[in-house]
């Protein structure tokens, strides 16, 4: 997998179709999808919370410039408003795919959008990612086809996996410290508890972070589960206050800057279900 940092003029000139992706997976779902034809740009650098995003000049040259532009509208202020400006009529947002559930937070309403945690969600905007493609780049619209095809393969064998792994489980509650997780638990029968909302900076009040304890010690919770990207202090307190362990359960907003080589959306989807098997005492 290939990640560009810094937006480049040079995918016109060697043909290529230049992409510029909000955060990392429509990064992904763009290289699996346009392959070598595609050259794509991530806006959020690994290790970086993209909820924050702040452009840089040669950034919103690189939206402006791009032949298409993919963003998720409502997650990152700062793309919304340089895609409007700048990219309006080459931008595909993919939050019009399917519309977004509402957050259920226990703090703060608004919608959630975490798709991509749903592997069946995602498939279809890779297809809609394709069309996108093909309308730009005609002479390559079945490779982009075939493209989509391969990764709804991986996609379909990854939501298999989930649905039987987590199918005869000791529990069902997730505690999470942001609401992140509401496809994921919607799709595999499973119940968030998120202790603060959709920003993953927000600090939960001490009257929600005792609900989340008393639900927590009654439920037989074995794990309090964090981010990658933000601090784990919040969840880590209250794990030692449930007699819980910490663990991470990644959002997948971005990769790690420590990533392994080839570690992408499909490895960590996979390393979460190992710990969401753990965590819920599955068989």
């Amino acid at each position: 997998m290939t990640t560009i940092s810094a937006c480049s003029s040079d995918s016109k000139a060697d043909g290529t179709v230049d992409v510029v992706a909000a955060f990392y997976p429509l990064q992904f779902v763009a290289e699996r999808v346009g392959g070598a034809a595609v050259k794509v740009t991530n806006l959020a650098r690994p290790g970086v919370e993209p909820h924050d995003l702040e452009l840089e000049p040669k950034q919103l040259a690189g939206i402006a410039d791009a032949d298409l532009a993919l963003y998720l509208k409502g997650f990152q202020p700062a793309v919304d408003e340089a895609v409007e400006a700048e990219a309006k009529k080459t931008s595909f947002d993919v939050a019009t795919v399917q519309p977004l559930d509402d957050a259920a937070d226990g703090e703060e309403n608004g919608k959630d959008p975490h798709v991509w945690l749903d592997p069946t969600r995602l498939a279809t905007i890779a297809d809609q990612v394709a069309e996108r493609l093909a309308a730009v780049d005609k002479d390559n619209a079945d490779a982009y086809k075939l493209g989509a095809v391969k990764l709804k393969i991986d996609l379909t064998a990854l939501d298999e996996e989930y649905t039987k792994g987590l199918q005869n489980c000791a529990r069902t509650d997730i505690v999470t410290s942001h609401a992140a997780f509401g496809y994921l638990a919607k799709r595999y029968n499973l119940t968030q508890v998120p202790i603060s909302g959709l920003s993953p900076e927000a600090e939960p009040s001490p009257q929600r972070v005792a609900e989340v304890a008393a639900l927590a010690k009654e439920k037989g919770v074995t794990t309090i589960f964090f981010e990658t990207l933000v601090s784990p202090k919040v969840a880590q307190t209250l794990a030692t206050e449930v007699g819980a362990r910490a663990e991470v359960l990644d959002p997948i907003e971005g990769l790690r800057a420590d990533a392994a080589p080839g570690e992408d959306y499909l490895s960590v989807m996979r390393q979460n279900l190992t710990k969401l098997r753990e965590a819920l005492g599955c068989r």
